[in-house]
């Protein structure tokens, strides 16, 4: 049996949102790139306040981690799946900069 993948592709996100589905967008990254730039719909909640305010992040239905490259929120991801037994999370392949390239050309890098 295959095990379900830990991530989701920008595009297919994409294809998500537009279908109306029901997901939490959590950006993991800091205060001062969230204003910069971020997900229309998408949360701050830093990585280092994720053990602290986990309970923000909620236990049923899909979640999505979010950062700059994928790194942040992969770390997010283990996190919660590991030590809290998280496993409605996913990781946003590439994060922001991905969503960029290969969604939104429009949408601003840094």
């Amino acid at each position: 049996m295959e095990s379900p993948s830990l991530e989701i592709s920008p595009p297919e996100l994409h294809r998500r949102l537009l279908a109306g589905d029901d997901l939490q967008l959590v950006d993991v990254r800091e205060a001062i790139e969230f204003e910069f730039c971020h997900l229309p719909g998408s949360q701050l909640l830093p990585l280092d306040e994720v053990p602290r305010r986990a309970a923000e992040i909620r236990t049923a239905g899909p979640v999505v981690l979010i950062c700059h490259h994928g790194v942040r929120s992969a770390h997010a991801l283990a996190y919660l799946r590991q030590r809290l037994g998280r496993l409605n999370v996913l990781n946003l392949r590439g994060g922001v900069a991905a969503w960029a390239a290969q969604v939104d050309p429009d949408f601003p890098t840094y």
